[in-house]
């Protein structure tokens, strides 16, 4: 079931924000009747990441051993080719 608190919620009752989260359930938290963020566990966001820092971490190696540089359109054509 989705788990909608006021951000208050998190700061005033931690333990049972976390236990939630780490239940494997995300919690969306409101700040003034609106949408601020949510909260996941350390799992789910490696599941969402996936491996996107070792390879933003691959990327600046390889751009440390050239001066050449490619426009986000060039990066993108090549891998729709």
């Amino acid at each position: 079931m989705i788990q909608i608190k006021p951000v208050s919620e998190l700061r005033n009752n931690f333990p049972a924000i976390e236990s939630v989260v780490n239940s494997g359930v995300p919690v969306y938290l409101t700040k003034n009747g609106y949408g601020a963020m949510v909260v996941l566990s350390l799992a789910q966001y490696a599941e969402l990441t996936g491996n996107i820092e070792f390879k933003l971490d691959e990327a600046d190696q390889m751009a440390a051993l050239t001066d050449e540089r490619l426009t986000h359109e060039d990066v993108f054509a090549k891998y729709r080719r």
